[in-house]
């Protein structure tokens, strides 16, 4: 079961991953103004949001079986309507649609991975984010690949494919979990906004648009500073699957137990701090070798801290909650990557100042939360004497 969930989380987001070289030129071919095209390449992120939001409620009512298989049903059928799409108006509504069934997927995907012992979360969430880099390093290559020797139809076709057939897996194979209790406690269940006033969730729910926000500018940033320094554009292709690669091999190796080791937050915070570090030291990054040192540093920052807010989840959820709490903070993620190349894009600023104001938002994150852990940390312990 555990290797089928992992293998639903690969194609989810290969489908995110493999969008990246093909839309915009996709979007093109339908002579759609820049702006248009720019609102297409938004759309699915805008809409991913709402799916992901509308799931935690459905999560919770119903169980997250139910909403995976519809997912991937209703993900895999909207796919193949991208081969029909005539008009610039025909395309922005597959791609809100695909972004919205597709909001469904990692929220529950993520809450089957939930179940189970406490005291494993930190090392489940590894290896699911062993697989999330997985689809980062494949994704763009197979999108790439595909269209170029074959058309951007067949991308969609094979997804397609591969969504319904893991519709069907899941549907076939996933247990159901505790469907009674659900149903029990769904009339009880809590709304989103005392969920963001739980402290370790809301430090986690910011420690995910952080992230985001620098995976945003990283994305936008990175084929600038390639292009700006005369490099073969291919490096930022390269450069951006070496910290997926570290991170891997750090959600993999038995070094992977440190995160049940250490507090959840603690790693969350060192994970911030080295992706802060990094940023900075690419920002004057002026050789390749020196690029590709900072992009293993970042990949460590990473490792540390995407295990460590999925966690965090885990660990100050119930069942009733769990789902909510996973969509909501899946919706960070998404406005996390909006935020980061919008905002840096309308700015105009150059790589260099672009990727300081990226390291400087999660350092100051950082320090806040650093200052609010000690401060809890002291009242816990004025509490127990």
């Amino acid at each position: 079961m555990k290797f089928l969930i992992y293998f639903i989380v690969i194609a989810a987001f290969i489908d995110t991953f493999s969008q990246l070289p093909i839309m915009s030129p996709f979007a093109k071919t339908f002579d759609s103004s820049p702006a248009f095209v720019g609102l297409i390449v938004g759309m699915y992120s805008f809409s991913n949001m709402i799916g992901n939001i509308l799931a935690g409620y459905w999560i919770d009512k119903s169980g997250a079986k139910k909403v995976l298989v519809s997912g991937l049903s209703l993900t895999g059928m909207i796919l193949v309507l991208y081969a029909f799409a005539e008009t610039p108006m025909h395309l922005i509504t597959v791609r809100f649609f695909h972004g919205l069934f597709g909001g469904f997927l990692v929220p529950a995907a993520f809450t089957v991975i939930a179940r189970g012992k406490s005291h494993k979360q930190g090392k489940k969430m590894a290896v699911s984010g062993a697989a999330v880099g997985c689809s980062a390093i494949i994704g763009p290559a197979f999108g790439a690949v595909i269209a170029s020797n074959y058309s951007i139809n067949w991308v969609f076709l094979i997804i397609a494919a591969t969504m319904i057939t893991s519709a069907i897996l899941a549907f076939v194979f996933l247990p159901s979990g505790n469907l009674k209790k659900v149903k029990e406690e769904s009339s009880h269940s809590e709304k989103m906004l005392p969920l963001l006033k739980n402290p370790m969730l809301a430090a986690s729910y910011l420690g995910a648009f952080s992230l985001m926000f620098a995976q945003g500018a990283l994305a936008y940033l990175l084929p600038l500073q390639v292009e700006a320094l005369q490099f073969d554009s291919i490096f930022s292709g390269i450069l951006l699957s070496t910290f997926g690669i570290t991170a891997i091999l750090i959600f993999l190796l038995p070094i992977n137990k440190i995160f049940d080791k250490y507090k959840h937050h603690n790693s969350m915070l060192a994970g911030m701090l080295i992706i802060g570090m990094a940023l900075i030291l690419l920002s004057s990054a002026s050789s390749l070798a020196f690029m590709f040192l900072c992009m293993v540093l970042y990949g460590i920052g990473f490792a540390l801290l995407f295990p460590s807010i999925n966690a965090l989840i885990a660990s100050h959820t119930t069942e009733k909650t769990r789902g909510k709490a996973f969509g909501l903070f899946y919706a960070f993620f998404s406005l996390g990557v909006v935020a980061g190349s919008t905002l840096l894009g309308l700015l105009g600023v150059t790589f260099n100042i672009g990727f300081l104001i990226a390291a400087a938002l999660l350092l100051l994150t950082v320090c806040g939360m650093f200052i609010y852990f000690k401060k809890r940390s002291s009242q816990l312990l004025k509490s127990q004497e």
